[in-house]
């Protein structure tokens, strides 16, 4: 994702944000190292996944992808659905997003199921 401001993790190690079909990627090194997962439907985008590989935890990395995912689903118009436990904690500690997130419906939490299923 193109940014005025280089993205870095927790070590100062330059990271990338990649938007792909159904998630948000983290590359280090040019190496995807963890993602959030969405769905879209009727205006919204479902965050139902948040993963960082192991040998990358604590460097910030989920808390990065996150933010750039949720500024880009703010910013194409979309409504915030965060089934997700980081993106329910992040988007809760972010004040700047609580005019756009959604509650959690039965469809919703049907929608992730399957899409998580489906991984």
């Amino acid at each position: 994702m193109a940014s005025d401001e280089a993205l870095t993790d927790k070590t100062g190690a330059p990271v990338e944000v990649i938007r792909r079909e159904d998630d948000f990627a983290v590359a280090v090194d040019g190496k995807t190292v963890g993602l959030t997962a969405f769905a879209d439907r009727d205006g919204q985008r479902v965050f139902f996944h948040t993963e960082v590989d192991d040998a990358y935890g604590g460097r910030g990395l989920g808390t990065v992808v996150i933010s750039a995912a949720l500024a880009a689903t703010r910013d194409e118009g979309l409504r915030i659905v965060a089934i997700c436990p980081m993106v329910a904690a992040f988007v809760g500690k972010h004040p700047e997003y609580a005019g756009v997130v959604d509650r959690t419906t039965r469809d919703t939490l049907a929608l992730a199921k399957e899409r998580m299923a489906a991984r």
